[in-house]
């Protein structure tokens, strides 16, 4: 009876690949196995108005990675009082930076065009095994609805990318929490890889340099000073064990060395300061300021922190950060945009992925 057996199975099963040829006619079809790379940002509102900034706001600061405060004492706060306001403040600034021909926010548009570029990179090596998507930690695409969809096509494997060079409980790790949220909910769950933070790459440092060499060099004059910002967290969080601010730190210093500069050349500060608590220092609104009064009339900012130019750079850098530093004196302020879709840098992100794909692709 088990040789039997054994024959009827043989019958269904190509040989070397074990998988089923043949299944009753009511039996849900199965498709080709692949491998989904899943790369995550941050997210952004559904547009600039009160209600989309709203629901954006309530998602993002209701994430106790982002905001750990008890609930008790955050929520009626957050609920009567910030989420009364900010999304009237938070909607003019991002209508500053809206696409309105494709309506949605930058960080959208390059999200989805590094996905392109870096799915364009792999097929080159890899065929249509793998295959390339993005989602949102917060807003659209969700990250459930990305993974419900892998899951759908066939992926058996998925890989899943925060892309933030430095690790950060805030970015990283309420990245993951998020997409292992949406595993719970599968029914067949697929093996899965998430992606480590790439802060001292040698390709994403090469990406950088090359960044401030070309800026560099479309000035007809030197920069007296090269600020990196990056966006900042509360202080406590650094003493529980956060390694952000060392991973910032150690970026900028592996830049300084790729570009040859001798220290005091390039600095760091972090933006984007939050609350009463003290957050990582110097505060980078308040850095350039003191720079101008120091001296340093001309300054040039870059945020490595972020893989892709949205609210923070195009909006705070560009617009508040820049009026403190000429306010204080600053006469030439450059900025040197993030690396978004240039080929140094999907070349470095294709390179973390293709090693982080070792043995299953």
């Amino acid at each position: 009876m088990l040789d039997a057996l054994r024959d009827a199975v043989k019958g269904l099963i190509r040989p070397g690949e074990g998988r089923l040829t043949a299944a009753p006619g009511d039996h849900p079809p199965v498709l080709p196995a692949r491998v989904g790379v899943l790369l995550a940002n941050l997210g952004t509102p559904d547009h600039h108005d009160y209600w989309s900034m709203r629901r954006y706001l309530n998602e993002f600061l209701s994430d106790r990675r982002v905001i750990d405060y008890p609930a008790w004492k955050w929520q009626p706060l957050l609920q009567l009082v910030i989420l009364s306001k900010r999304p009237f403040t938070s909607g003019a600034n991002y209508r500053l930076i809206w696409d309105t021909a494709r309506n949605e926010s930058p960080l959208m548009t390059i999200t989805r065009d590094q996905t392109e570029a870096i799915a364009a990179a792999l097929s080159e090596t890899l065929g249509d095994t793998v295959l390339v998507d993005f989602c949102m930690r917060y807003g659209n695409p969700s990250t459930q609805d990305k993974v419900r969809a892998m899951v759908a096509a066939g992926c058996e494997k998925i890989v899943f990318f925060p892309l933030y060079p430095q690790y950060a409980g805030a970015t990283t790790a309420t990245a993951n929490d998020q997409f292992f949220r949406a595993l719970m909910r599968e029914k067949r769950q697929p093996a899965v890889r998430t992606v480590p933070e790439y802060f001292n790459h040698p390709l994403y440092i090469e990406a950088l340099a090359q960044s401030v060499e070309r800026a560099y060099a479309a000035l007809d004059h030197r920069p007296d000073m090269l600020v990196t910002s990056y966006h900042g967290m509360p202080q406590r969080y650094l003493r529980e064990g956060d390694p952000y601010h060392c991973q910032c730190q150690k970026t900028t210093r592996l830049l300084r060395e790729r570009l040859g500069w001798e220290k005091g050349t390039i600095d760091v500060s972090f933006q984007s300061v939050f609350g009463t608590e003290e957050w990582l220092r110097p505060y980078t609104v308040e850095h350039v300021a003191r720079l101008a009064k120091q001296g340093r009339r001309r300054i040039a900012m870059m945020a490595p922190a972020f893989s892709a130019d949205c609210i923070e750079t195009l909006e705070e850098i560009k617009g508040e950060i820049r009026e403190a530093f000429e306010h204080a004196g600053g006469e030439v302020f450059t900025y040197i945009p993030c690396l978004n879709t240039d080929a140094a840098h999907i070349a470095a992100l294709s390179e973390v992925i293709r090693s982080n794909l070792q043995g299953w692709a």
